[in-house]
């Protein structure tokens, strides 16, 4: 379970406890107490109540039949520790009666050093760094009766040795075939044959508000099962914006990690791989890759050994209700191109600083965290058709996707805050040199800012490109289409060698 936190501490609580799978059944509501109500109340409830019966699921039949697909992967790596080390000083015997031999004295010890050790390491005093053991666990599940296992990639990071226990006590020393740390899946091979699979379902299918079960070991707790409701889908998070994660409240925790989460009918719509955390622990709101993600993942590790992801060339950032009132949109959704790479397939295909991608394939793009998303699942050399807003009309493009490791740029996401009231700017032209210095034909040099803009961000250096999507070319223009705007302009700025749009509110 990795924490998705803004410095992401959680990625050490993520190898902690092993996951396995158990049983825990939920009753139906008691059918002759339903019935004496319904003998008491008036013929329109009793209609109604009839017509619409209200049960809990029973998770019990799922975890019977698909539960022996989930797998405890056991990892063994090494990391370097001082003997001085808060953590080698609470070592003492493998003691199985020792409670902090157990997982819950390996959570303690992680937190404080920051990296696992063997409990049995002694009371040294020396200070050098030394190679010791790691153990970490997590969870996993079986995708194919001849071995295939699906798992998160921070799970057996840095591992040397992965070891794979069935629920029927085998164990089996596991390969890995493949990772890809992007969106956190891991591919693992077991030689073994006839195995209990996992059945996979389709997020698409998922819906809000839909009951779903995880199996894992939070904790070292085994054979645990939790269940919750699908709180959001399509989530995008700060470091991972490549993936559209599902969004619950069932209780994940370190050994949840790579497990499975099932829906009601038994099929495995995601892998539980996050948590959103303060205090390290689950808090109410947890993330699993959705099971669309990972199987492409794994068709591609077990096909090439490899994954390949697909790039546009864009940086883009949320559009909020002021750029929304500059581009003239009718709602403030899309995703605002702030600056296109130059012999991308996004600069191929015509899209420019300014546009708004409001579709990909046809599928709306809601928030800027969308696009990455639904290009991620895309294959390098994919055309995608592109429905953009530019300067208040629809227009059409289509951009063959290029492969994201042939260059380090990625699609981004950036945001930033609205000002309020008047421009506040005092600007002046780009001299030749400047001009070629920054890479630009046109542009204006932000001499000062203050009011609004200063709020917005803007500063003083900057150089203003465009305006509400169209590039400046002198002053004049910059004060018509300020006194044009009646809440808020869009400024694109250059800053060193980024570019953002900033919303800027006229009041």
């Amino acid at each position: 379970m990795k924490s998705a936190s803004l410095n992401k501490t959680g990625l050490v609580v993520a190898l902690l406890a092993a996951g396995a799978i158990g049983g825990a059944g939920v009753g139906a509501f008691n059918a002759a107490h339903t019935a004496a109500n319904a003998a008491m109340s008036p013929p329109a409830l009793v209609a109604s109540a009839t017509a619409n019966p209200m049960a809990l699921p029973d998770f019990s039949q799922i975890t019977e039949r698909y539960g022996p697909s989930v797998v405890n992967i056991s990892v063994i790596g090494t990391s370097k520790v001082s003997n001085d080390s808060p953590l080698a000083q609470d070592g003492g015997d493998d003691s199985q009666d020792d409670p902090l031999n157990g997982p819950l004295g390996e959570l303690l010890r992680r937190f404080q050093q920051g990296q696992g050790q063997h409990p049995g390491a002694g009371r040294g005093g020396q200070s050098a760094p030394q190679e010791m053991p790691t153990r970490g666990q997590g969870s996993g599940f079986i995708v194919s009766a001849d071995g295939i296992i699906l798992t998160n990639a921070h799970v057996v990071r840095g591992a040397k040795e992965v070891s794979v226990k069935l629920t029927d006590r085998r164990e089996f020393r596991a390969k890995v075939l493949g990772a890809d740390a992007k969106t956190d899946i891991a591919v693992l091979k077991i030689e073994a044959s006839n195995l209990p699979v996992a059945k996979l379902g389709k997020t698409s299918e998922l819906k809000v508000g839909e009951w779903v079960l995880a199996i894992g070991s939070p904790f070292g707790f085994e054979n645990t099962v939790t269940a919750g409701v699908v709180s959001a889908k399509g989530r995008s998070l700060p470091d991972d914006s490549a993936v559209p994660f599902i969004q619950t409240d069932v209780a994940i925790n370190p050994g949840n990690s790579g497990g499975p989460l099932f829906n009601t009918r038994g099929e495995v719509v995601g892998i539980n791989s996050q948590i959103y955390t303060r205090s390290g622990g689950y808090q109410g709101v947890s993330f699993a890759i959705p099971i669309d993600v990972a199987n492409k993942i794994k068709n591609q590790i077990v096909a090439t050994g490899k994954v390949e992801h697909a790039r546009l060339g864009v940086s883009v950032q949320e559009v909020n209700q002021a750029f929304a009132d500059s581009f003239k949109l009718d709602k403030p959704e899309g995703a605002l191109v702030s600056s296109v790479e130059k012999g991308s397939p996004a600069d191929k295909a015509g899209l420019q600083s300014g546009d708004v991608i409001q579709q990909v394939n046809g599928k709306p793009v809601v928030s800027s965290g969308d696009l990455p998303a639904v290009i991620g699942l895309a294959s390098p050399g994919d055309t995608v058709k592109l429905s953009v807003w530019r300067q208040g009309a629809s227009k059409e493009l289509s951009a063959r996707l290029a492969n994201a490791d042939d260059k380090a740029a990625q699609v981004a996401s950036k945001k930033d805050a609205p000002g309020q009231g008047k421009l506040g700017l005092a600007l002046r032209p780009l001299q030749p040199d400047e001009q070629q210095e920054a890479g630009v034909d046109s542009g204006l040099v932000v001499q000062q800012a203050s009011g609004p803009a200063a709020m917005a961000g803007v500063q003083a250096g900057d150089v203003l490109l465009s305006i509400n999507g169209v590039p400046v070319k002198n002053i004049d223009q910059v004060r018509a289409t300020v006194a044009q705007s009646q809440k808020s302009v869009a400024l694109l700025i250059l800053r060193g060698n980024s570019k953002i749009f900033v919303p800027v509110n006229l009041g």
